[in-house]
């Protein structure tokens, strides 16, 4: 695959980047290195070779999930700086666009 300037252009617009002519010819000759690498990796032969699905063949043992009250509202509501009755009070941060 050749890489050109008009290619490098329409990966910029999708990645809405802007490159300077400098810019674009390093993109340029990074692309056709990875792409020069990927072509090596091609020549390796994997005949018989099974694809792998995950990398290793560990599982995750995982806990099940208990509900349990660590901690009562009114505890968790006692030090708070504000508080309505059953809530924390925090000054608003985001503005209603108009």
């Amino acid at each position: 695959m050749d890489i050109t300037n008009e290619k490098i252009d329409q990966l910029a617009h999708l990645a809405r980047l802007e490159f300077d002519e400098q810019a674009k010819a390093n993109i340029k000759k990074d692309l056709q290195n990875i792409l020069g690498l990927c072509e090596k990796l091609n020549e390796i032969n994997t005949d018989g070779i099974e694809p792998l699905i995950y990398m290793t063949d560990t599982t995750n043992h995982v806990r099940e999930d208990l509900l349990i009250d660590t901690i009562s509202r009114e505890q968790a509501l006692q030090n708070a700086p504000k508080k309505d009755s059953d809530y924390f009070r925090v000054p608003k941060v985001i503005e209603k666009a108009l």
